[in-house]
């Protein structure tokens, strides 16, 4: 995955075949755990959830995203590095607790660009994000998904994985009127 400097991407990938990649509600805890370690010292995450059978992230990239490291004697993007080294390592944890062997994610995690101020595609985005455990109808309101940080948005927890005074600035929210913005901007 390339990635440039002040850029918006879109980061997403899904179990093998579309299989479950979270089994059990310590396991979505624990990927949570190795993002904070080997992804947000990289990017600023803006928005994030994670689903029975794959995940999303709304990322902002500054100087720290473009950086890269030796890796196997060549150049790598430390984000990039930060990515399979998150996904390999919850795979092999995984595999652990289920006595299975074998990839769980399908190859080439998804890093879409959205272009900076295209504050329609921005928002949408965002909300995206938010909407799925509904879309998918594994709750009845955004706020009931434990895992996903529209909880954090909306004030029913204070997580610190994103960043919310910089996503407030980034994609122009109002935070007065969040709640309702987010559930008027549903796409089908």
């Amino acid at each position: 995955m390339e990635f440039s400097q002040d850029n918006l991407y879109h980061i997403y990938n899904r179990g093998n075949n579309k299989q479950k990649i979270f089994f059990l509600a310590k396991n979505y805890l624990f990927f949570l755990n190795k993002v904070r370690r080997k992804i947000l010292p990289h990017c600023d995450i803006l928005a994030w959830c994670l689903m029975p059978n794959h995940f999303h992230f709304l990322i902002n990239t500054d100087e720290r995203t473009v950086k890269t490291k030796p890796v196997g004697g060549e150049q790598r993007n430390v984000l990039s590095e930060g990515i399979r080294n998150l996904l390999s390592s919850y795979t092999q944890a995984i595999n652990k607790q289920n006595g299975t062997t074998g990839s769980l994610f399908q190859q080439n995690t998804k890093a879409r660009p959205i272009s900076r101020g295209d504050k329609l595609y921005d928002l949408t985005c965002f909300h995206y994000i938010h909407q799925n455990p509904m879309k998918a109808k594994l709750v009845n309101k955004m706020e009931e998904w434990e895992y996903s940080s529209f909880k954090d948005y909306n004030g029913n927890r204070n997580g610190t994985l994103a960043n919310k005074s910089l996503a407030v600035q980034l994609l122009d929210l109002n935070m007065k009127s969040f709640y309702i913005d987010s559930y008027n901007i549903i796409n089908d």
